[in-house]
């Protein structure tokens, strides 16, 4: 069982930066995608970006030349550095650990963008 724990979410203006964290238990962390999703109240879930296994990386249009993706495999982490935020940037931002035939979540941390 692989657990996935968020860390550094919080308040922030707009404009301003937070860097969010996602640490993974286990030692199969370097073999598989990482994706970061957030999701709004009374929205749905929706993909931010994702970092391969090699360090390739895809993001949404609302993020691209704001959000970066970014992994550490010695510590079992991703990275999620999101700058120039928007209040619209609001929401819970969760990690999620996917392969062919396994997927995890974490618990989620909440990022508050204030205009």
């Amino acid at each position: 069982q692989v657990q996935l724990v968020e860390s550094g979410g919080g308040l922030v203006q707009a404009g301003g930066s937070l860097r969010l964290s996602c640490a993974a238990s286990g030692s199969i962390f370097r073999s598989y995608t990482m994706g970061w999703y957030r999701q709004a109240p009374g929205k749905q879930r929706e993909l931010v970006g994702t970092i391969g296994s090699a360090g390739d990386t895809n993001y949404a249009d609302s993020v691209k030349g704001r959000f970066a993706i970014s992994r550490d495999n010695a510590k079992n982490t991703v990275y999620l550095q999101m700058n120039s935020l928007k209040p619209e940037d609001t929401g819970v931002y969760y990690c999620k650990m996917s392969g062919q035939i396994i997927v995890y979540w974490g618990q989620g941390t909440q990022v508050t963008v204030s205009s």
